[in-house]
């Protein structure tokens, strides 16, 4: 019937599939108006001037604004993670005086078509006095703001004696390892129209995604609008991958628009809009202290990290950093601990997350650095994770940490078990022995492993509305959203596998917010834990008043009934599972039976995996090339393994491009190089190999009824030191990779040295 565990296909595909998709561009209404963006050109500079009459005076241009014209509006305020001292550092919706990235926006035109905007918005011209830059995290601190440092804030976590730890170690190792600049490039760029409908008085945003809610009290506080005088609206999402549907100025800009000139005004941005001025990511600097054993065994861990959070501070506030610091000890026992994440401001585009934020960057560090006890020590790279693991018997662990506001309690692992699954999957003896035969030969072949824990199920809560109509369907109205990850399926599942009902028999209505009153949206990993705990406790909820029902109809015993196939069957007997919710809904007098459901809770789950890369080195052009990849997982419970893997895939292939291609490069000035595919280098089919997905269900979660963790983040999270570490193996200890993305100009520079 397509209930949990089944890898049917996904609901949410025939219309994608048929070309009937409705992303943000194909959106359009009556007298549309279209708005488009001046950005500085200039990384770091005052504004002296910004003349606009050339633009006023171009066919079809209905308005041309600048930063006096919505001084008013306050800047962007955090949806997370907020510490002290960050709110100084909010972007204003339109440049206030200060120009600090290149791609900033400074005026905004709206006329009648997207071409005369554009033409438009050619002719406004800033004059901007330019200023020294700041374009590293680890430089000296600057002024961002008179009485205001470069550095926003520091996030300090630990737990343990540290001092004892150093005193007590026989090894004592000290390392630098960095992590470029990313960002997660989804299909469809960024979009947004604007719309004030008359008919119900009341502003509308048409192309929202991620978390319709949270935004649209943002945006409503902003506009001095209450709530409910505004509403967002999700259509189709061309990805996500945590960059897209967090307020950004031009989603405040195409809502004011509307609200001020009473037409719908429409944003799409173009490639290179999207490269300069949509969320980096990444860009950490790490300095690690470790305590070490005479076995190998990690005593202690201080990490000192800086942060390039660009040249504002935007919605995730302190996210990244917290999530780094908070998750840096991964599976690994390590006694004491201490981390610091310096938040630094830069002139670069603002960063924010990008998936498995944190994770992948910390994930590197202490990967490589398990790789370094290994190799220094001379125990196998295997082994010194072996010995460092979190024992089976010590779960549930109290990490002694807290990551997004969340105790970090390990709720169930086998760390160890799943690591000899990887290990008797690929056969990993003989995978080293074919290997070592092919570097003799010549070839320059290697094998890297790094071990991930992830975070899943952010809290606090999830609601759902679960009806059932007399004909039988069943209706959830959720408060997620969808960025491609299944949600309709994965929900229709979860209600199906409860009322014996065909999962194609389910309708899910999800990122719209006049269907439900509260939603916390798409992000974290959640969705499947926590909306699907709430979808599960409605559909119980109203199994009990069918049972109850189907009983008197039937004349049977309650506790016998079977729910299937969309019939409540007592033996030969049998009523339709409708015809039961009609009679319900007629004694509740209402035209369909409903119930509600709140899933809430005070902790995360922690899915955890391990990953395999071999890779090849070409021994003339130092190009490297990833042969086989490999992700073991333990997801809890997977609803959808079809869909388990394709997560995994999509996650792997963003890792692989993190390691070895992407990553922002700017000028000395400030000048984005990489503000095209040209420059910033995805990975493609060729450069991607077919993942091989080893899918887990030895640790079910048990703080939540479905048993069920997150899974969109685990394939990505340690791809780089994975990847890393194959490329050390395939040179046979002729260099130390502490860098990513690891190109082939930097890997001869290396080797040479």
């Amino acid at each position: 019937m397509g209930g949990i565990g089944r890898s049917v296909t996904r609901l949410e595909d025939p219309p994608l599939l048929r070309g009937q998709g409705r992303f943000a561009a194909d959106i359009r209404f009556p007298g549309e108006l279209h708005m488009r963006v001046v950005r500085s050109p200039i990384a770091h500079g005052r504004i002296e001037q910004i003349d606009i009459a050339d633009a006023l005076d171009c066919p079809g241009v209905v308005a041309v604004w600048t930063g006096a014209d919505v001084a008013e509006i306050p800047p962007i305020d955090f949806r997370q993670m907020r510490i002290p001292g960050l709110g100084d550092y909010r972007q204003p919706i339109l440049a206030q005086g200060m120009v600090r990235y290149v791609g900033e926006p400074v005026a905004l035109v709206i006329a009648e078509t997207p071409y005369q905007a554009e033409d438009a918005a050619e002719l406004v011209f800033a004059d901007i006095e330019e200023l020294e830059p700041v374009m590293t995290a680890v430089q000296p601190l600057g002024e961002f703001a008179p009485g205001l440092t470069t550095e926003a804030g520091v996030v300090r976590k630990s737990y343990g004696d540290l001092a004892a730890a150093f005193e007590a170690a026989a090894h004592v190792f000290e390392l630098e390892f960095a992590i470029g600049r990313h960002t997660g490039v989804p299909m469809e760029t960024r979009g947004a129209i604007g719309f004030w409908n008359a008919e119900q008085e009341r502003l509308e945003m048409h192309g929202a995604s991620k978390v319709p809610h949270a935004n649209r009290l943002a945006i409503a506080k902003m506009l001095d609008l209450p709530p409910e005088q505004l509403h967002l609206f999700e259509g189709h999402v061309g990805g996500g991958f945590g960059i897209r549907g967090e307020v950004y100025p031009e989603d405040v800009l195409v809502c004011l628009a509307a609200l001020r000139l009473r037409r719908p005004v429409k944003w799409i941005e173009d490639r290179k809009e999207h490269l300069l001025a949509a969320n980096h990511s990444r860009d950490q600097h790490h300095r690690i202290r470790a305590a070490v054993d005479a076995q190998g065994v990690v005593l202690g861990l201080e990490d000192e990290f800086f942060v390039d959070q660009g040249g504002y501070v935007r919605t995730h506030a302190s996210t990244v950093t917290d999530l780094t610091a908070g998750m840096l000890p991964g599976p690994y026992h390590i006694p004491a601990f201490a981390a610091a994440g310096h938040i630094r401001l830069t002139n670069k585009t603002p960063a924010g997350t990008y998936r498995a934020p944190g994770r992948y960057e910390g994930t590197f560090v202490r990967e490589r650095l398990m790789d370094a006890i290994a190799d220094r020590l001379g125990i196998d790279r295997v082994e010194i994770r072996r010995r460092n693991l979190i024992p089976a018997e010590a779960i549930p662990f109290k990490r002694g940490l807290d990551a997004l506001g969340t105790e970090v309690v390990y709720d169930a692992a086998d760390f160890a078990g799943l690591l000899a699954k990887l290990e008797a999957s690929v056969d990993l003896p003989a995978l080293r022995e074919s290997l070592a035969a092919r570097r003799a030969a010549g070839e320059q072949v290697g094998l890297g492993l790094a071990y991930f824990v992830e975070k899943s199920g952010l809290g606090p809560f999830d609601d759902v509305i679960l009806s059932i109509a007399a004909t039988g369907r069943v209706e959830i109205v959720t408060g997620a959203a969808s960025v491609g990850q299944g949600v309709e399926t994965v929900m229709a599942q979860v209600a199906a596998s409860v009322l014996g009902v065909a999962h194609t028999d389910c309708t899910v209505v999800h990122g719209q917010t006049d269907r439900i009153a509260r939603g916390m949206g798409a992000f974290a990993s959640r969705v499947t834990v926590m909306t699907g705990a709430a979808v599960s406790m409605a559909a119980e909820t109203l199994k009990d008043r069918l049972r109850a029902r189907a009983a008197l109809l039937l004349q049977a015993d309650a506790t016998g009934l079977v729910f299937e196939g969309g019939l409540i069957r007592a033996g030969e007997a049998s009523v339709p599972l409708g015809e039961a919710a009609a009679a319900c809904a007629a004694e509740d007098g209402t035209p369909l039976l409903t119930a509600e459901a709140s899933f809430t809770t005070d902790h995360m789950t922690y899915p955890y995996g391990v990953h395999l890369a071999v890779l090849r080195v070409d021994a003339e052009t130092f190009g490297m090339v990833v042969e086989r990849f490999v992700v073991a997982f333990d997801v809890g419970r997977s609803v959808n393994p079809m869909l388990v893997e394709g997560q995994i895939h999509g996650g792997a292939a963003q890792g692989i491009g993190g390691a070895l291609f992407e990553e922002f490069i700017y000028s000395a000035d400030g000048q984005p190089l990489s503000a095209s595919f040209a420059d910033y280098l995805l990975p493609t089919l060729n450069e991607v190999p077919m993942v091989e997905a080893l899918v887990l269900e030895d640790a079910p979660s048990p703080i939540n009824p479905l048993g069920v963790k997150g899974a969109g983040e685990g394939g990505i999270t340690a791809a780089g030191a994975a990847i890393a570490a194959a490329v050390e193996d395939a040179l046979q200890g002729r260099v130390s990779i502490t860098r990513l993305p690891i190109t082939p100009g930097r890997l001869r520079i290396l080797h040479l040295n």
